[in-house]
Formats: structure tokens, sequence, C-alpha cells
């Protein structure tokens, strides 16, 4: 019985290793001048610019941000992980 349990222990670790692979490839990148950037910097990039956007818009309808120390990094945050499903998922 100790033989079939290991058997089947080897077959399990088999079939596991493939799907833990199934996901890696290489990370995209955009050239931009003949330099390849990686385009997690390029989203990042575009939410500080939309977050500055967002905070000049704050101020102009003159809403107040309470705690702006955890509000503006939210912010940067949220719109880096909303361009980087809208162009590259």
């Amino acid at each position: 019985m100790s033989n079939r349990s290991g058997q089947f222990v080897k077959r399990g670790l088999a079939s596991l290793g493939p799907l833990l692979l199934a996901s890696c490839s290489r990370a995209p990148s955009i050239e931009i001048l003949g330099s390849y950037f990686p385009a997690w910097l390029i989203c990042l990039t575009l939410a500080i610019l939309l977050t500055f956007l967002a905070r000049w818009l704050l101020l102009r309808l003159q809403i107040p941000v309470v705690p702006p120390i955890l509000v503006y990094p939210c912010m940067t945050a949220m719109f880096t992980f909303a361009l980087w499903l809208v162009f590259y998922d």
C-alpha cells in the first residue's frame, strides 16, 4: 500500500509543476526612442499625472480631502491598476 501512495504523490507533484509554470512569460515592455521601458512604469507615470489632475479638480470644486497622505497614494495606486487592466490585460 505504501508503494501505491508513493506513486500517487509522485504523479500529483508531477502534474502540479506545469500548473505553477503556466503563467510565466516575459514582462511587457514598451519601446520608446530605442529604449525599452517596463509597462508598469508607463502606467505609474500616467497615474501620477491623473492624480495631479484629480487633485486640481478636487481643489477647484472645493471638496475637502480629509487624510491627504492616505488618499493621494491610494488614488495613484487605483489609477495605476486601472490603466494596467485597460491596456495590458
